[in-house]
């Protein structure tokens, strides 16, 4: 697959004995839902993918990501985004210096301030980039956190649990805005979570842990 996220016979092991094991295609704008209760291994598994593997761990097979692969790559050389389930945020600098934080070196700063208010406006923060993030309800921070990892311009997009703390009712607000900036860039998601609302609003095929 020359697009798009492909974990090629990965298993992964502690102390000998295989913990996970995933061998599946993410295409552009689609979602793998990872399920399964805590401690089965999901999170070791975005690990994995982002070169943070814990050394207590041992892992075989590929990740290949557009056509690349990336499973010897260092974690900053990945292109690979991901969210979990706190947002944060820098508490000592301001909306809009956050994500100035995303952004790839380069550029005026004009053309940087710009970046910034476009991605504010996207999700309906328009005028929020002096704000301090103490002042932000717990929806604004996630929308916040999404578009700083966006203007990191990823290739794809993990999410640990991204959804569990918000509410019920901003939880499915936060997870539908996700999922649609995931489609609009045409990155593949790779998601993990316990929560069967989560699978069914991704649409996308569901591995469970543990079976």
């Amino acid at each position: 697959m020359d697009k798009g996220l492909s974990l090629r016979d990965v298993v992964i092991l502690k102390q000998g004995a295989p913990l996970v094991r995933v061998h599946h295609d993410v295409a552009p704008g689609e979602v793998l839902t990872v399920m399964g209760p805590s401690g089965v291994g999901k999170s070791t598994l975005l690990a994995f993918v982002t070169g943070t593997l814990a050394t207590d761990f041992r892992a075989e097979g590929a990740v290949w990501l557009d056509g690349h692969d990336i499973t010897q790559s260092a974690p900053h050389q990945r292109r690979v985004g991901i969210l979990f389930q706190d947002d944060l945020l820098f508490p000592h600098l301001s909306v809009g210096a956050n994500l100035a934080f995303g952004l790839p070196p380069g550029g005026s700063r004009a053309e940087r301030q710009a970046r910034i208010d476009a991605a504010l406006s996207e999700v309906g923060l328009k005028g929020f980039a002096p704000r301090d993030p103490s002042t932000l309800s717990g929806g604004q921070k996630a929308r916040v956190a999404l578009m700083r990892m966006l203007l990191s311009e990823p290739c794809a997009l993990l999410l640990d649990e991204p959804f569990s703390r918000l509410d019920a009712a901003l939880r499915a607000q936060v997870r539908e805005m996700v999922f649609d900036r995931a489609r609009a860039r045409a990155l593949p998601v790779l998601l993990v979570t316990h929560d069967a609302d989560d699978a069914a609003a991704a649409g996308g095929a569901i591995i469970t842990l543990g079976d």
